[in-house]
Formats: structure tokens, C-alpha cells, sequence
């Protein structure tokens, strides 16, 4: 049969709050998320076993990348040998410690390519709680359109379609150091400002839920009005190369970019008559030809 295939978007963060610690460990978040016209390809065949080759040399195709761990997953909830399994092919584009949402992404992907091959054994509601058991940024990656994400990122609710409106189509410009940042190095970090600083490293759940649905109860505020990254504080802490880029765009261009999720990828609204070619070299002069920069649309 011709192999099965499944887009996984990239996704930004483009509002972002962070107001605790929870008692299991993760961080409580309020962030509003849209997936991008851009992403990665999972292709899937047939197989006795499950396998996975990758466009990218450089990314680990073993049982500890997110794709494998779905499959495992989702045969588990299928129960075990009933479960047809699959041969793996991931063309890779989104860039490795982003903050894109590229590996939860690709997990996804993964299991709905199963799903798909397996006559859609799997529920709606089993699918949640496998995403949810893969990662944080997983469960969003079930719904094809913008998201509120709350809890650790497992509670999902869709936007509206007047609010999705709003967002789609709305074109962006993503940029991207050839450094990543770890995510769990960020909120560690979030995490370690907090100790020094009491609780002024976090914020007020009922200040951002305000915060957010001001801009999602006005119909006419724009989207940049919405922006805004709560781990910029301690990426930005380290990494000064971000910032000083940041400014510099926002200096000779007139732009307000921002960090995606922990990074280490920016991104910045553009419109039809903004000078791409003009930005992207900016961004390479300043951070070398290996600079990752490319557009895409909010989907």
C-alpha cells in the first residue's frame, strides 16, 4: 500500500504565562498557542515492527525519540499484538530545540497515523491521555487550530472561530540561532529565579487569565497586543545574543518580535510589504550564516 501520511505543524507561543510550580514537579501555564502552515512530514508503511529513519542524520531514531515512544503507546493501548505496526519515515524541518513543538509535533503525528492504520481503534478521549502521557505541548497538536492551554499544557480549549479568525493567516517570520535551548533548563531556571525572588518570578493566575481574555474578548484588538513570553525572563537571562537580535530588529524595522515557547527560535508578525530578504540578513549578519530563518503563516 502507499505509505500513510500525516503533516505535523510547528506551533508558536504566542502568549505565554507561567504561575507556579505544581506539586508534581511540572510548571502551571496559561499560554494561547496556533500551529503553523510549516512543519514536519511523518510517513508511515506497514511493518512486522516498529522503526523510524529521519531526513536529519544528526536526530536519534532509537526508542528514546518521541515518535518511537507514541507508537509504543498507542500499541500498549491497543493491546499489544492486536496493534498493526509501522515503518517510519520523519522529513524533518522543524529545527531541534526550538521551541517550536517539533518533537511532541512528530509524537502526535505518530499516533494518528496508528490510529488511522488501525481502523480507528484508539478514541478521542484515549488519544488525550496518550498525548498528555508523551508530553506537555502534545495535546494541542490533537486540535488543527489555535488553542488556550492551561494545567501543565494538557488542558485544552479550542478558540472560537470569530477569535481563530483573528489569527489565521496571519503571516510570521521565524528565526533561529544555531544554539537551542532546553526547555526543562528554562523552567528550572523560572523555577530557581522563584526561590530568590519569592513568587516574582511567577504571576498571578487571575492577573494573566484577565490579561488574556481582554484580548480575546475584543474583537477588533490586534494580534500584537496579545504577545507575550514569561520565559523570556530567564532565557533571555543567558542567552544576550536573543535579546540584542530582538532590539535590533524592532530598532530598523519596526518589528516586535518575541521568544516562541523556551527558544531558542523568535519570531515576529510581518506583513506583505515587509522586507524579508532585508531581515533574514540582518539576522545572519548578526548570527552567522547557520542562522535557521524561514516564513510561515498562523493555520
Amino acid at each position: 500500500m502507499n505509505p500513510l501520511s500525516q503533516f505535523a505543524p510547528a506551533k508558536l507561543n504566542l502568549f505565554l504565562a507561567i504561575t507556579g510550580r505544581r506539586a508534581d514537579g511540572f510548571h502551571a501555564l496559561l499560554s494561547l498557542v496556533a500551529p503553523l502552515d510549516f512543519g514536519d512530514t511523518l510517513e508511515a508503511v506497514p511493518a512486522a515492527e516498529f522503526s523510524l529513519t529521519c531526513s536529519d542524520p544528526d536526530l536519534a531514531v532509537d526508542d528514546t525519540n518521541l515518535v518511537l515512544k507514541a507508537a509504543q503507546a498507542y500499541a500498549a493501548a491497543v493491546g499489544g499484538m492486536q496493534c498493526r505496526r509501522a515503518k517510519f519515515r520523519l522529513q524533518k524541518r522543524v529545527p531541534v530545540g526550538a521551541g517550536l513543538g517539533g518533537g511532541s509535533s512528530d509524537a502526535v503525528a505518530a499516533l494518528r497515523v496508528l490510529n488511522e492504520l488501525n481502523g480507528g481503534a484508539v478514541s478521542e478521549e484515549t488519544m488525550r491521555e496518550l498525548a498528555a502521557g508523551l508530553g506537555s505541548d502534545c495535546p494541542l497538536f490533537l486540535h488543527d487550530g489555535p488553542v488556550v492551554m492551561r494545567g501543565r499544557g494538557e488542558e485544552v480549549t479550542p478558540l472560537s472561530a470569530d477569535v481563530a479568525r483573528r489569527l489565521r493567516g496571519q503571516r510570521v517570520l521565524l528565526f533561529k540561532p544555531a544554539f537551542p535551548v532546553a526547555t526543562a533548563w528554562a523552567y528550572g531556571r523560572l523555577a530557581a529565579l522563584s526561590r530568590v525572588a519569592g513568587s516574582a518570578a511567577y504571576l498571578s493566575t487571575a492577573a494573566v487569565e484577565t490579561q488574556l481574555a481582554s484580548w480575546l474578548d475584543d474583537p477588533v484588538a490586534p494580534v500584537e497586543r496579545l504577545l507575550f513570553n514569561h520565559l523570556e525572563l530567564p532565557v533571555f537571562e543567558k542567552h544576550v545574543a536573543l535579546p540584542a537580535m530582538l532590539t535590533r530588529l524592532a530598532d530598523e524595522f519596526g518589528l516586535a518580535p518575541r521568544l516562541s515557547g523556551s527558544g531558542s527560535t523568535c519570531f515576529a508578525l510581518i506583513g506583505a510589504e515587509s522586507p524579508v530578504d532585508a531581515i533574514a540578513a540582518r539576522v545572519r549578519d548578526g548570527w552567522g550564516a547557520s542562522a535557521f530563518v524561514t516564513t510561515a503563516c498562523l493555520a
